[in-house]
Order: C-alpha cells, then structure tokens, then sequence
C-alpha cells in the first residue's frame, strides 16, 4: 500500500527546506499516529544505498578511482570511472542532490561508464570540507555555496573531461534535484558545455538563457508540482531564444523517481525510460558510440 501522500509531501519538505530533523519527526508521528507506522514510513523513504547498487565497485568492465586535482587554480574531488575498453570518448560529468558525493551517486556514475563514457562524480562540497556521512550534516553545508562557486567548480570539472588522453573534447552533464539546477546554471555560464540532461532541477535565471549553447534534456516529474509549475516559462524562454531542448514530465510519479535508494519515490519504469533517454541523448550529443 502506498504511503500517505502527506508523509512523501513531508518527506520532500525535510529535504529541500530543510527542515530540523526533531520537527520533520514531530510531524511525521503525527501524521503517522504511531511510533511504529513513523518508522516503517521511513523505511520506504530514507535511502538505502546496500540494496539499490546495481554496479559493484570492482566490477571487471570499469575501472575506478578517487579524482584529487587542480584545474585553473580550483580543486577538484571526486570519483572516476571509465570503461575497460580503450576508447576516445564523451566526458559526463554526474552532479548529486543535496546530500553530496555519496555511494548512490557513486553507483550512477559506475553506471555511465558502463554505457561508454568517461563518468565523473563530482563532490562539489569540496570547498566546505567535503561531504560528509551524515545526510543532515550534508543538507545542510548546500545553503553555503554560491551558484558562482559550482559554476567554477563545474567549469573546471569540465575541462578535466575534455582534456583527459581518452577525451574525444565533448563533454555533458547529468544532475538529480540540486544538480539538476546545476546542470541548468553550468548551461546558462559555460558555452563548452556539449550537453546537459536536467533530473527534477530549478529553472536557471531566465535572462541569461540566451546564453545556453548546449542542447537540453529536461526531465520533471508529474507530482512535484514546483519544479513542474516553473517549467512553462523556462520553456518560453527556451524556445524564444531559439535553443535546442525536449522537456518531459513523466505521469503519476514523484520528485526523486530515479533514485532507487528510496522504495516509495522510485519508479523502476520510469526510471528506466528516463534513463535511455539520457544515455541516448548523450551518445548523440558527445558523439560517443
């Protein structure tokens, strides 16, 4: 049985306000009604990274390793992957939600090399520390960076991509909630961007989409009415500039369906739809085979 739409409504409340842990459990019990029925909601809610990884770390078809650079003077760390296969290939580079660099992003980034690229998980925490273990501890460092701060960190991520011996120069970008509203805000500041596939994310400010050179793949879910309620002007503004864009909003699904850490929010059709698309969309636009 689904759960009560008030506890998902609640649910992505803690996570995008955010709300103190206390209050989001103060209300979660009272909706809930017991101690019991709070925790199995949370069950279903709260990732669980063990269960969802669909491509272990040392799997024989990738090769994987901890990124620790500078590039332009900014410092940049992360998580690279590739395929086995020697190859000249698109770069993409992955950016998380609001939790940071953690082992779900980490297990996506697997998951795009494995669909031919040079894939980059991104921790773009970085100039706070890093992200840390605890997802509270991460929700709440995101407040502190500057959309300047992830547009220098994401410049600088894209030139390692484009620059690497096993580059083809092409490069794009994939992000999820908070990084999806990077994707969009890297495409209005950095016209080398290839292209950029936007996962439930905030449109960018709208004055500079005339600057988007890349092509765009936005992708919202029905149920989350404030990013979709955004989405006809950022369309207007797309289209009278004149930029190359397909926006879907998939039906009957919730913010966070791709993320198959969260049994509730995840929808595995879904999920798998957007996700050809994606790898689809970006073997074209990098020119990766």
């Amino acid at each position: 049985m689904a759960l009560d739409r008030r506890i998902v409504e609640l649910y992505d409340e803690y996570t995008h306000k955010p709300l103190d842990r206390r209050v989001f459990m103060n209300r979660l019990l009272a909706i809930a009604g017991t101690a019991t029925a709070a925790e199995a909601a949370l069950a279903l809610l709260e990732p669980n990274y063990a269960k969802a990884q669909q491509v272990p770390a040392d799997d024989a078809r990738i090769t994987a390793s901890r990124l620790d650079t500078t590039v332009d003077g900014v410092a940049l760390r992360g998580y690279v992957v590739t395929p086995k296969a020697e190859a000249k290939r698109g770069g993409v580079l992955i950016i998380h939600e609001n939790r940071g660099l953690n082992p779900h992003i980490e297990d996506i980034t697997r998951r795009m090399a494995l669909e031919g690229f040079t894939a980059l998980g991104l921790d773009f925490l970085t100039p706070l520390g890093g992200t840390p273990a605890d997802a509270d501890a991460a929700r709440a460092l995101f407040p502190q960076l500057s959309v300047e701060s992830v547009v220098t960190q994401g410049r600088a991520a894209l030139k390692y991509l484009a620059s690497r011996s096993d580059a083809n120069g092409k490069t794009g970008a994939v992000g999820f909630c908070w990084g999806g509203t990077a994707v969009n805000n890297l495409a209005v500041s950095i016209p080398e961007l290839s292209a950029g596939v936007v996962f439930y994310g905030g449109s960018p400010d709208l004055a500079k989409v005339p600057q988007i050179k890349a092509r765009l793949l936005i992708q919202q879910a029905s149920r989350d009415s404030r990013l979709v309620g955004m989405l006809p002007d950022y369309e207007k503004a797309l289209k009278a500039a004149g930029i190359r864009y397909e926006a879907i909003v998939y039906p009957d699904v919730d913010h966070a369906f791709m993320n198959d850490t969260s049994a509730e929010r995840y929808n595995a059709a879904t999920a798998k739809q957007a996700w050809a698309r994606t790898v689809a969309f970006l073997k074209t636009e990098t020119g990766t085979a």
